[in-house]
Protein backbone atom coordinates (compact mmCIF):
# COMPACT_ATOMS: atom_id res chain seq x y z
CA UNK A 1 0.00 0.00 0.00
CA UNK A 2 1.24 3.42 -1.12
CA UNK A 3 1.88 5.36 1.90
CA UNK A 4 -0.12 8.36 1.83
CA UNK A 5 0.54 11.78 2.93
CA UNK A 6 -0.59 15.13 1.47
CA UNK A 7 1.45 17.57 0.91
CA UNK A 8 0.72 21.14 0.45
CA UNK A 9 2.95 23.22 2.14
CA UNK A 10 6.58 21.85 1.46
CA UNK A 11 9.53 23.55 3.02
CA UNK A 12 13.29 23.88 2.93
CA UNK A 13 15.46 21.79 5.14
CA UNK A 14 16.04 24.14 7.98
CA UNK A 15 19.31 24.24 7.20
CA UNK A 16 19.09 20.32 8.69
CA UNK A 17 20.24 18.79 4.89
CA UNK A 18 18.08 16.46 3.13
CA UNK A 19 20.21 13.52 4.18
CA UNK A 20 19.76 13.31 7.86
CA UNK A 21 19.03 10.31 9.92
CA UNK A 22 15.53 8.84 11.94
CA UNK A 23 16.90 12.25 13.96
CA UNK A 24 18.08 15.59 13.34
CA UNK A 25 17.79 17.44 16.46
CA UNK A 26 18.15 15.50 20.22
CA UNK A 27 15.60 16.19 22.76
CA UNK A 28 17.80 18.63 24.87
CA UNK A 29 17.77 20.65 21.32
CA UNK A 30 21.46 20.06 20.67
CA UNK A 31 21.88 18.55 16.85
CA UNK A 32 22.32 14.93 15.93
CA UNK A 33 25.75 15.53 14.50
CA UNK A 34 29.38 15.07 14.79
CA UNK A 35 31.96 17.60 13.27
CA UNK A 36 35.23 16.35 11.67
CA UNK A 37 38.46 18.68 10.63
CA UNK A 38 38.24 21.22 13.72
CA UNK A 39 41.82 21.60 15.38
CA UNK A 40 42.47 19.98 18.69
CA UNK A 41 42.66 23.43 20.39
CA UNK A 42 40.22 26.61 19.43
CA UNK A 43 41.42 29.27 21.03
CA UNK A 44 38.40 31.26 19.75
CA UNK A 45 36.05 28.42 21.83
CA UNK A 46 37.51 29.10 25.01
CA UNK A 47 35.00 31.56 26.34
CA UNK A 48 31.91 29.66 24.79
CA UNK A 49 33.25 26.17 26.59
CA UNK A 50 33.75 28.20 29.74
CA UNK A 51 30.40 29.94 29.65
CA UNK A 52 28.19 26.89 28.47
CA UNK A 53 30.08 23.80 30.25
CA UNK A 54 28.19 22.48 33.05
CA UNK A 55 28.86 23.62 36.48
CA UNK A 56 30.22 20.59 38.07
CA UNK A 57 32.85 20.54 35.30
CA UNK A 58 33.19 24.60 35.49
CA UNK A 59 34.26 24.24 39.49
CA UNK A 60 36.72 21.57 38.98
CA UNK A 61 38.38 23.76 35.98
CA UNK A 62 38.59 26.67 38.26
CA UNK A 63 40.04 24.60 41.02
CA UNK A 64 42.73 22.43 38.85
CA UNK A 65 43.87 25.85 37.78
CA UNK A 66 44.16 27.49 41.35
CA UNK A 67 45.85 24.13 42.59
CA UNK A 68 48.15 24.01 39.33
CA UNK A 69 49.14 27.90 40.01
CA UNK A 70 49.87 27.65 43.30
CA UNK A 71 52.39 24.38 42.77
CA UNK A 72 53.92 26.13 40.23
CA UNK A 73 55.19 29.32 42.35
CA UNK A 74 55.37 27.02 45.50
CA UNK A 75 58.19 25.04 43.22
CA UNK A 76 59.58 28.48 42.73
CA UNK A 77 59.92 29.74 45.88
CA UNK A 78 61.37 26.21 47.32
CA UNK A 79 63.89 26.17 44.21
CA UNK A 80 65.14 29.55 45.46
CA UNK A 81 64.96 28.37 48.82
CA UNK A 82 62.83 29.32 51.93
CA UNK A 83 64.96 30.86 53.77
CA UNK A 84 64.16 33.53 51.42
CA UNK A 85 60.70 34.05 53.10
CA UNK A 86 60.53 35.20 56.31
CA UNK A 87 58.54 33.49 59.41
CA UNK A 88 59.29 29.39 58.01
CA UNK A 89 60.83 27.85 60.76
CA UNK A 90 63.91 26.49 58.88
CA UNK A 91 63.98 23.41 61.45
CA UNK A 92 61.35 21.45 59.65
CA UNK A 93 61.29 19.22 57.13
CA UNK A 94 61.53 19.77 53.30
CA UNK A 95 57.40 18.57 52.61
CA UNK A 96 56.70 20.74 55.58
CA UNK A 97 58.71 23.79 53.87
CA UNK A 98 57.38 23.06 50.54
CA UNK A 99 53.37 23.01 52.06
CA UNK A 100 54.94 26.08 53.94
CA UNK A 101 55.49 27.88 50.19
CA UNK A 102 52.67 26.60 48.73
CA UNK A 103 50.21 28.03 51.76
CA UNK A 104 52.10 31.88 51.36
CA UNK A 105 51.79 31.00 47.58
CA UNK A 106 48.14 30.77 48.13
CA UNK A 107 48.07 33.74 50.17
CA UNK A 108 50.04 36.13 47.52
CA UNK A 109 47.57 34.74 44.88
CA UNK A 110 44.59 36.61 46.26
CA UNK A 111 46.18 39.24 48.04
CA UNK A 112 45.14 38.04 50.97
CA UNK A 113 48.71 37.64 53.36
CA UNK A 114 48.17 36.95 56.93
CA UNK A 115 51.39 38.71 57.62
CA UNK A 116 53.56 35.32 59.37
CA UNK A 117 55.11 34.70 56.42
CA UNK A 118 56.99 37.56 54.40
CA UNK A 119 59.50 37.69 50.98
CA UNK A 120 62.72 39.05 51.54
CA UNK A 121 64.86 39.94 49.08
CA UNK A 122 64.80 40.94 45.80
CA UNK A 123 64.40 37.62 44.17
CA UNK A 124 60.94 36.45 46.33
CA UNK A 125 59.77 39.61 46.48
CA UNK A 126 59.75 40.18 42.72
CA UNK A 127 58.32 36.73 42.21
CA UNK A 128 55.62 37.49 44.78
CA UNK A 129 54.36 40.88 42.80
CA UNK A 130 54.01 38.39 39.96
CA UNK A 131 52.10 36.47 41.26
CA UNK A 132 49.89 38.83 43.34
CA UNK A 133 49.50 40.64 39.39
CA UNK A 134 48.65 36.66 37.43
CA UNK A 135 46.12 36.42 40.77
CA UNK A 136 44.29 40.03 40.09
CA UNK A 137 43.96 39.06 36.57
CA UNK A 138 43.01 35.57 37.28
CA UNK A 139 40.31 36.20 39.88
CA UNK A 140 39.01 38.90 37.54
CA UNK A 141 39.10 37.06 34.92
CA UNK A 142 36.91 34.42 36.85
CA UNK A 143 34.50 36.81 38.54
CA UNK A 144 33.94 37.78 34.94
CA UNK A 145 33.07 34.39 33.74
CA UNK A 146 31.04 33.59 36.84
CA UNK A 147 28.99 37.15 36.26
CA UNK A 148 28.39 35.78 32.42
CA UNK A 149 26.97 32.13 33.53
CA UNK A 150 24.61 33.93 36.03
CA UNK A 151 23.44 36.26 33.66
CA UNK A 152 23.04 34.45 30.68
CA UNK A 153 19.32 33.86 30.14
CA UNK A 154 18.54 29.81 29.51
CA UNK A 155 15.63 28.75 28.84
CA UNK A 156 14.44 25.62 31.21
CA UNK A 157 11.46 24.38 29.41
CA UNK A 158 9.68 20.60 30.07
CA UNK A 159 8.73 18.89 26.94
CA UNK A 160 6.38 16.36 27.39
CA UNK A 161 8.37 12.56 26.08
CA UNK A 162 5.76 12.09 23.72
CA UNK A 163 3.85 13.70 20.96
CA UNK A 164 0.28 12.13 20.68
CA UNK A 165 -2.75 12.00 18.16
CA UNK A 166 -5.91 12.99 19.90
CA UNK A 167 -9.51 13.40 19.78
CA UNK A 168 -9.55 17.60 18.79
CA UNK A 169 -12.60 18.93 17.99
CA UNK A 170 -14.34 15.96 15.90
CA UNK A 171 -11.31 15.31 14.25
CA UNK A 172 -8.15 14.08 15.38
CA UNK A 173 -5.03 16.58 16.32
CA UNK A 174 -0.88 16.08 16.47
CA UNK A 175 -0.18 17.51 20.18
CA UNK A 176 2.65 17.55 22.70
CA UNK A 177 2.54 19.60 26.25
CA UNK A 178 5.43 22.06 26.68
CA UNK A 179 5.88 24.31 30.53
CA UNK A 180 8.04 26.06 32.36
CA UNK A 181 10.21 24.74 35.00
CA UNK A 182 11.13 27.86 36.67
CA UNK A 183 9.19 30.07 38.25
CA UNK A 184 9.90 33.39 36.13
CA UNK A 185 7.25 35.32 33.09
CA UNK A 186 8.08 34.13 29.96
CA UNK A 187 5.75 36.42 27.95
CA UNK A 188 4.84 36.31 24.16
CA UNK A 189 5.72 32.93 23.76
CA UNK A 190 6.04 31.88 19.46
CA UNK A 191 6.22 28.02 18.25
CA UNK A 192 6.65 26.56 14.70
CA UNK A 193 6.22 22.91 14.71
CA UNK A 194 8.03 21.52 11.01
CA UNK A 195 7.56 17.76 9.90
CA UNK A 196 10.33 15.70 8.47
CA UNK A 197 9.99 12.45 6.89
CA UNK A 198 11.41 10.61 4.37
CA UNK A 199 9.85 9.51 1.16
CA UNK A 200 8.99 6.31 0.08
CA UNK A 201 11.77 4.35 -1.57
CA UNK A 202 13.66 7.01 -1.25
CA UNK A 203 16.89 8.11 1.39
CA UNK A 204 16.21 11.96 0.94
CA UNK A 205 14.01 14.20 3.82
CA UNK A 206 11.34 16.41 2.84
CA UNK A 207 10.02 19.08 5.17
CA UNK A 208 7.07 20.66 6.10
CA UNK A 209 5.94 23.48 8.08
CA UNK A 210 2.77 22.52 10.19
CA UNK A 211 0.01 24.98 10.73
CA UNK A 212 -1.15 25.36 14.78
CA UNK A 213 -4.55 25.70 16.38
CA UNK A 214 -2.07 28.42 18.14
CA UNK A 215 1.07 30.08 17.77
CA UNK A 216 1.57 32.34 20.06
CA UNK A 217 0.63 33.00 23.92
CA UNK A 218 0.91 35.94 25.36
CA UNK A 219 1.43 34.48 28.87
CA UNK A 220 2.87 31.03 30.08
CA UNK A 221 1.98 30.63 34.09
CA UNK A 222 0.77 27.14 33.11
CA UNK A 223 1.47 24.08 30.49
CA UNK A 224 0.88 24.56 27.07
CA UNK A 225 -1.04 21.82 24.96
CA UNK A 226 0.41 22.86 21.06
CA UNK A 227 -2.15 21.48 18.83
CA UNK A 228 -2.02 20.67 14.60
CA UNK A 229 -5.34 20.15 13.72
CA UNK A 230 -5.20 16.82 11.57
CA UNK A 231 -8.31 18.21 9.35
CA UNK A 232 -8.69 17.36 5.12
CA UNK A 233 -5.80 20.62 5.20
CA UNK A 234 -3.38 18.76 7.17
CA UNK A 235 -0.68 16.46 5.27
CA UNK A 236 -1.28 13.73 7.98
CA UNK A 237 -4.69 13.33 7.20
CA UNK A 238 -5.48 9.87 7.32
CA UNK A 239 -2.08 8.67 8.26
CA UNK A 240 -1.25 5.43 10.09
CA UNK A 241 1.02 4.40 12.61
CA UNK A 242 2.90 2.25 10.88
CA UNK A 243 3.57 4.90 8.10
CA UNK A 244 4.51 6.87 10.76
CA UNK A 245 7.53 4.48 11.29
CA UNK A 246 7.80 3.96 7.74
CA UNK A 247 8.76 7.17 6.87
CA UNK A 248 10.57 7.78 9.83
CA UNK A 249 8.96 10.93 10.82
CA UNK A 250 10.31 13.15 13.05
CA UNK A 251 8.91 16.53 15.00
CA UNK A 252 10.90 19.65 15.19
CA UNK A 253 9.96 22.12 17.74
CA UNK A 254 11.26 25.65 17.83
CA UNK A 255 10.29 27.83 20.38
CA UNK A 256 10.88 31.68 21.24
CA UNK A 257 9.91 33.44 24.51
CA UNK A 258 10.72 37.11 26.11
CA UNK A 259 12.09 36.40 29.47
CA UNK A 260 10.82 39.18 31.75
CA UNK A 261 13.95 38.76 34.19
CA UNK A 262 16.53 39.35 31.68
CA UNK A 263 14.36 41.41 29.50
CA UNK A 264 15.76 39.23 26.74
CA UNK A 265 14.52 36.83 24.48
CA UNK A 266 15.07 33.23 24.68
CA UNK A 267 14.98 30.13 22.74
CA UNK A 268 14.56 26.37 22.88
CA UNK A 269 14.28 23.15 20.55
CA UNK A 270 13.29 19.78 21.00
CA UNK A 271 11.95 17.23 18.92
CA UNK A 272 9.81 13.87 18.56
CA UNK A 273 11.13 10.96 16.67
CA UNK A 274 9.10 8.36 14.53
CA UNK A 275 9.00 5.83 18.05
CA UNK A 276 7.55 9.12 20.10
CA UNK A 277 4.62 9.85 18.31
CA UNK A 278 1.47 7.99 20.02
CA UNK A 279 -1.74 7.14 18.26
CA UNK A 280 -4.97 7.05 20.13
CA UNK A 281 -3.83 8.85 23.26
CA UNK A 282 -4.86 11.81 25.42
CA UNK A 283 -3.04 13.81 27.42
CA UNK A 284 -4.41 14.37 31.28
CA UNK A 285 -4.78 17.83 32.69
CA UNK A 286 -1.58 19.15 34.10
CA UNK A 287 -3.70 22.01 36.40
CA UNK A 288 -6.84 22.07 38.64
CA UNK A 289 -8.36 24.99 40.88
CA UNK A 290 -8.16 24.97 44.52
CA UNK A 291 -10.82 25.42 46.80
CA UNK A 292 -9.04 28.81 47.90
CA UNK A 293 -9.31 29.69 44.02
CA UNK A 294 -5.45 29.12 43.26
CA UNK A 295 -4.63 27.31 40.09
CA UNK A 296 -2.15 24.44 40.63
CA UNK A 297 -0.19 23.70 38.09
CA UNK A 298 1.80 19.86 39.04
CA UNK A 299 4.80 19.66 36.36
CA UNK A 300 5.02 16.23 37.67
CA UNK A 301 1.82 14.92 35.19
CA UNK A 302 4.17 16.40 31.93
CA UNK A 303 4.00 13.01 30.43
CA UNK A 304 0.46 11.52 32.06
CA UNK A 305 -1.47 10.33 28.94
CA UNK A 306 -4.73 7.83 29.10
CA UNK A 307 -5.61 5.67 25.64
CA UNK A 308 -9.16 7.04 23.73
CA UNK A 309 -10.98 5.89 20.39
CA UNK A 310 -9.77 7.86 17.67
CA UNK A 311 -12.42 9.38 15.17
CA UNK A 312 -12.66 7.86 12.24
CA UNK A 313 -10.90 9.51 9.42
CA UNK A 314 -11.60 8.85 5.47
CA UNK A 315 -7.87 7.77 3.96
CA UNK A 316 -7.02 10.40 1.80
CA UNK A 317 -4.53 9.79 -1.26
CA UNK A 318 -1.20 11.58 -1.71
CA UNK A 319 -1.94 14.20 -4.48
CA UNK A 320 -6.45 14.33 -4.23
Amino acid sequence: MAIRIKINNSSDDLGLGTKGSDRNMNKDGSFNMERLGDPKFRSYEIFHELITMSWTKFIFLILIGYLIVNFLFAGIFFFIGVEHLSGIDQNISETRKFFEAFFFSSQTLTTLGYGRVAPTGMAASSISAIESMIGLLSFALATGLLYGRFSRPQAKLLYSKNAIIAPYKGITGLMFRVANRRRNQLLEVEVELNLSYFEKDSKTRSFIKLELERTKIALFPLSWTVVHPIDENSPLYGITENEINEMKMELIVMLKAFDDTFSQTIYSRSSFKAAEIKMGRKFIPMFNVLENGKTQLDLRLIDAMEKVELPQQKILIAGN
